[in-house]
């Protein structure tokens, strides 16, 4: 008797399907969160970071990527094989659990795609646009993929050796992303004003529109990663609505004590800082750990924002504070909160699992952080010797909207702004004669 080969699920697959066009719409939703965020003269080419990671990543995903993320180990626990190149090998037919093959690359596809988004935010207003598109597809081949391996992919070290919990993403994701963050702005410096002119976000609508997009998408970041219509699905889909709320109350309870104002930046903010906590632990805490987990989350990250200042490094847009550190809260606290119904087995330090867990939270954490620091400092040091990695002094004043796309997102945008602008970066159809 000949085994039946396996199939897929329609019901798990239609779901994922849907997963991964919530997942894929949270890039359009970072790209307004952070288009918000920024400065009138610039708020195209941030748009602009994002969506062009849309396209760099895909085509490295398909070329190699998902092969040596997903493929199967080639390196003790390190990186995937080359088997899959060009995504050869996966027909119509293959499948991965109860999905198929092609729509869980696809699905993981836009994690990375989001991921090297979000590191665009810390060096908003003065990276070249033309080494960003030389720096992600490089960095998401050395810095994404071997960590994605790592934590999700067959044989991965963290996920099969060590055994941290890692359910959505907060180790390739969000740490990945805030460390990587972190080094790119250390290796531009700080803007021109940085600590001495005001840089206030200059569309807290477009800011609010964002987060409820990255909010909406964040259901199939989370909940989708069950890779199942089923009750683990649920219970992280609800997980993540509950972390969001409470971070978001978290974050205004804050400002309340600390400014006498709570802010629609801040329950954006603190929305995002509750769901970058809940993104690793949705899938190994209760309902009960998981409002802690975005309490927590809301409140620390509110103050952490600020360290910038006190560091003096210039994470434009709260890489660092929101992501990185909204990431270790989340992956450190699945050793606190985990529960055996939850994960199947782990439990977390309040639920009688001890402080082995939380180690391996810690050291999963450590290395993850310095590894992705550490590469992306070196990919954009190299960046910097040969291309340059900065826009210039005249750029950075005058707008990268202007300067490095000629067009502005609004009429007249870049009026008090900087320097004159020259007609030689104003394209024609904007050389209109302003009405009195």
């Amino acid at each position: 008797m000949t085994l039946a080969a396996a199939s897929a699920d329609t019901g798990d697959t239609a779901w994922l399907l849907a997963a991964t066009a919530l997942v894929l719409l949270m890039t359009p939703g970072l790209a307004l969160f952070y288009g918000g965020m920024v400065r009138t003269k610039s708020v195209l080419n941030m748009l602009m970071m994002s969506f062009v990671s849309i396209a760099l990543v895909t085509v490295v995903w398909l070329a190699a990527g998902y092969s040596l993320a997903f493929g199967e180990d080639a390196a003790g626990g390190l990186i995937g094989g080359l088997d899959h190149v060009g995504m050869s090998g996966l027909g119509p037919d293959s499948v991965q659990g109860t999905v198929p093959t092609v729509l869980f690359a696809t699905f993981q596809l836009t994690f990375a795609i989001v991921t090297a988004a979000l590191v665009s935010g810390a060096v908003a207003d003065r990276a070249k646009f033309a080494a960003w598109l030389v720096f992600v597809p490089v960095w998401a081949l050395l810095v994404y993929v071997p960590v994605a391996h790592w934590v999700w992919g067959p044989g991965g070290w963290i996920l099969e050796r060590l055994g941290a919990l890692d359910f959505a993403g907060g180790l390739p994701v969000e740490i990945v992303s805030g460390a990587s963050g972190l080094a790119l702005c250390l290796v531009l410096g700080p803007r021109m004003g940085f600590k001495k002119d005001a840089m206030r976000p200059h569309n807290l609508p477009m800011v609010m529109l964002g987060a409820g997009l990255l909010w909406f998408g964040w259901f199939g970041f989370n909940a989708g990663s069950a890779l199942g219509a089923n009750g683990l699905a649920a219970a992280a889909f609800l997980n993540t609505l509950a972390a969001g709320c409470t971070g978001l109350l978290g974050w205004l309870f804050v400002e309340q004590k600390r400014d006498g104002h709570p802010t629609t930046l801040g329950a954006a903010s603190g929305a995002v800082a509750g769901l970058v906590a809940i993104t690793p632990s949705c899938g190994s805490v209760s309902l009960l750990g998981a409002l802690v987990v975005g309490l927590a989350a809301g409140v620390v990250c509110s103050y952490a924002v600020s360290w910038k200042f006190k560091l003096n490094y210039d994470d434009s847009l709260d890489v660092v504070g929101v992501h990185l550190v909204g990431g270790v809260i989340g992956t450190l606290l699945i050793g606190v909160f985990a529960v055996e119904s939850m994960t199947g087995g782990a439990e977390g330090l309040l639920y009688g699992g001890g402080l082995a867990q939380l180690g391996k939270q810690l050291l999963a954490v450590v290395v993850v952080a310095a590894y992705a620091f550490g590469v992306t400092y070196g990919i954009g040091r190299l960046i910097d010797a040969t291309m340059g990695l900065r826009a210039t002094e005249e750029q950075e004043q005058t707008g990268l909207d202007l300067t490095v796309h000629a067009e502005t997102a609004y009429d007249h945008g870049v009026l008090g702004h900087g320097a004159p602008v020259s007609s030689s970066v104003v394209s024609p159809a904007q050389k209109v004669t302003p009405q009195a």
